[in-house]
């Protein structure tokens, strides 16, 4: 059973970057594809608390439903708002990864480096050619 399990969207290059980092540390998560199988409620609840995020963070804007049902307002409770992502899963903001060292919204996808236990087995570069892990493995600092 691998340890790591990423709620992927394949069409997210963001979701790609992230589940090419986990391979590129010698890791084979399970892939769980979000929008053909959702997760169920107590799964998604309990994702959200072992975030320790607030529900409204992991709201996906960008090419959902957002705006038509107004998720913006104020007045809709923590309840509510999952019933719209379990309605709705493209709401559900990507990728998150879960391992045993935490789980996390990997957004920017070099986030999931910090909940890897395995080192980066050699060069990464993001799909759009952003430099990530260089030649020896370790993690590429932005100027």
């Amino acid at each position: 059973m691998p340890s790591i399990t990423i709620y992927h969207n394949p069409a997210c290059g963001t979701s790609r970057n992230t589940l090419a980092l986990i391979r590129n540390s010698g890791e084979e998560p399970e892939v769980i594809e979000y929008l053909k199988t959702p997760p169920r409620r107590e799964k998604l609840v309990a994702l959200i608390a072992a975030m320790g995020v607030p529900v409204r963070s992991i709201l996906r804007k960008k090419g959902t439903p957002y705006d038509e049902l107004d998720l913006d307002d104020p007045k809709w409770t923590d309840d509510q708002l999952i019933d719209f992502m379990l309605q709705h899963p493209i709401l559900i903001n990507r990728p998150i990864v879960v391992t045993p060292l935490g789980t996390r919204l990997c957004r920017p996808s070099e986030a999931v480096l910090d909940i890897l236990s395995t080192p980066q087995t050699g060069p990464f570069a993001k799909e759009d050619g952003e430099p990530v892990i260089d030649a020896q493995g370790r993690r590429v600092t932005k100027p």
